[in-house]
């Protein structure tokens, strides 16, 4: 799930933002909390547990399809799967499932050498790679065939060239100002830039005249800030920028060299790992949203996650890039077929040349009854009218009734729907908190992240929660409990999200018009009567 970086100043804005409002920040727990009593617009999961104080609740399996999740971390370790079919090590498929020593998940992004894939290129950048030979030059077709190349050509092209184009401005704006701060301190003698020595400045040297004006402009920006850490605030565009140029629109780049499958057999099984925290790559994605869910409660350390009884399947399918659908099919079928209960998915794309195969899947967990949650997307568009795959709309206009489609929503109620969050009346179907939510990341850290990344585990935290005491829900029952019991806001006007000064009424955001409450969920669930035992 990628967030864009809009402009040439929005790191800088963001560093200088983050220390100013430091004092109006939330309880770092906040996601957890309850709108009466703690004034945050959190999922009142503390709140849950007290009315289920005293209750038994069962074991239920959560599969996260991720970027990896570091398995030993120290909120994560002892809520972790294990495969009770699969003797560890031996190098033999024990449980006869396809997947060799698969002990806590699958890394369907990994290769029998033990590499495993970290960047990869977006689908929009694969399908124009295909296309590219038919179409070039060439009189069309099909005519629908024909626009959905031309939608693939211009898609490709136009953010292809942006990247670049940002990539080297923010390298080159991360250099000048490294290199304009080390000479302007030299010429004048000083540890540190003001607007004052600057405004000394008298030089015919144009190189210094330069320097004196870009360094002037920049710390009338950025005050007292020390240099280096402005330039350093903008490794995060770079990096950003430099992996869509190197990897993500790179045509000539192909992950699936590490794996070794034939990326044509879509039902191929068994190629990947079972490396699933993906060692050598970026975990962070999938270690945060896995904390979200379920760091262990109330073990005095780190953080709490929302669901107290839940072990995590890690499935690695999502690179730092596209995910393919062949891989998010297979690891929905894994998951199914080892037990998970509920499948969170935190990733999207703008286009789905597989998708048949992928709703096959979907089909699939929904015949075997098991939920699937999954991010609405970051682009802050209304996907009613834009696409977001993988979706809960299939084939000849069937929609999933095990699928779950969750937005980002805020602490409070002047910026309620997060301003990168998509939405959609039809397609979106709840919201959840996905603003500066902290969690776990590798290496025994907590970090803040925000995304509907993040808001989609709150909600598969939730529908953890409520399966565990009443384990006899089926998917469209849990769903409907789900949707019937949000928390909404009649008549609150918040802000448009992807829209500069719009406002709209946050009920017609979603199908539910209501943010996720844990709370509200058990109660109603214990109303209808359904059993526990």
């Amino acid at each position: 799930m990628k967030i864009k970086v809009v402009n040439s100043l929005l790191v800088l804005v963001l560093f200088v933002a983050s220390n100013a409002l430091a004092q109006n920040e939330p309880p770092k727990n906040w996601f957890n909390l309850d709108a009466q009593n703690d004034q945050v617009n959190g999922m009142s999961t503390e709140k849950a547990y007290e009315y289920l104080k005293g209750r038994k609740s069962k074991t239920v399996v959560v599969a996260v399809i991720d970027s990896g999740i570091d398995i030993n971390h120290e909120d994560l370790k002892d809520v972790i799967w294990t495969n009770p079919n699969e003797i560890a090590g031996n190098g033999i498929d024990d449980d006869h499932n396809g997947y060799v020593d698969d002990i806590h998940g699958w890394n369907f992004i990994g290769g029998k050498e033990g590499e495993n894939v970290g960047p990869d290129s977006y689908e929009v950048t694969r399908e124009y790679k295909k296309l590219l030979p038919k179409y070039e030059n060439k009189k069309p077709s099909k005519k629908a065939d024909y626009e959905y190349w031309v939608q693939v050509r211009d898609a490709y092209l136009d953010d292809a060239q942006k990247a670049d184009m940002q990539y080297h401005f923010y390298d080159s704006l991360r250099s000048s100002i490294l290199r304009y701060n080390k000479l302007m301190t030299a010429y004048l003698d000083v540890d540190k830039l003001t607007t004052d020595n600057l405004n000394t400045v008298k030089s015919e040297d144009p190189i210094i005249q330069l320097a004196a004006g870009f360094m002037s402009n920049l710390v009338a920006k950025v005050g007292d800030m020390d240099m280096e850490d402005v330039a350093s605030s903008l490794d995060m565009a770079v990096d950003y920028y430099g992996t869509q140029a190197n990897y993500s629109y790179n045509l000539d780049y192909d992950s699936r060299k590490i794996v070794g499958d034939d990326p044509t057999n879509l039902k191929e099984v068994g190629y990947g790992n079972n490396d699933v925290s993906g060692k050598g790559t970026d975990n962070f994605h999938g270690t945060h949203v896995a904390g979200i869910i379920a760091a262990e409660r109330n073990n005095g350390i780190g953080i709490d996650g929302v669901a107290n009884n839940v072990r995590i399947m890690a499935v690695r399918a999502v690179p730092d890039g596209d995910e393919r659908d062949k891989d998010v099919a297979n690891a929905i079928r894994y998951a199914v077929d080892n037990g998970a209960q509920i499948i969170n998915m935190s990733f999207g794309k703008a286009f789905s040349p597989n998708k048949p195969y992928v709703d096959e899947a979907v089909k699939y967990a929904e015949s075997k009854g098991v939920l699937l949650v999954h991010a609405a997307g970051n682009s802050g568009e209304d996907t009613d009218e834009a696409n977001n795959y993988p979706t809960k709309n299939l084939d000849k206009g069937k929609v999933a009734t095990n699928w779950i489609e969750v937005g980002a929503s805020s602490w409070g109620d002047d910026k309620l729907a997060a301003s990168f969050s998509n939405y959609g009346k039809k397609n979106v179907d709840l919201f959840a908190p996905g603003v500066e939510i902290y969690s776990t990341a590798p290496d025994n850290e907590y970090k803040e992240a925000q995304g509907t990344s993040m808001a989609s585990p709150a909600a598969a935290g939730v529908a953890a929660l409520v399966l565990s005491y009443f384990p006899n829900l089926k998917p469209e029952d849990l769903k409907d409990i789900l949707m019937s019991s949000v928390r909404t806001f009649d008549g609150l006007m918040v802000n448009k999200p992807g829209a500069k000064g719009e406002k709209i009424d946050f009920t017609d955001l979603s199908v539910s018009g209501g943010i996720i409450n844990a709370y509200e969920a058990v109660k109603l669930a214990d109303s209808r009567k359904i059993s526990s035992k």
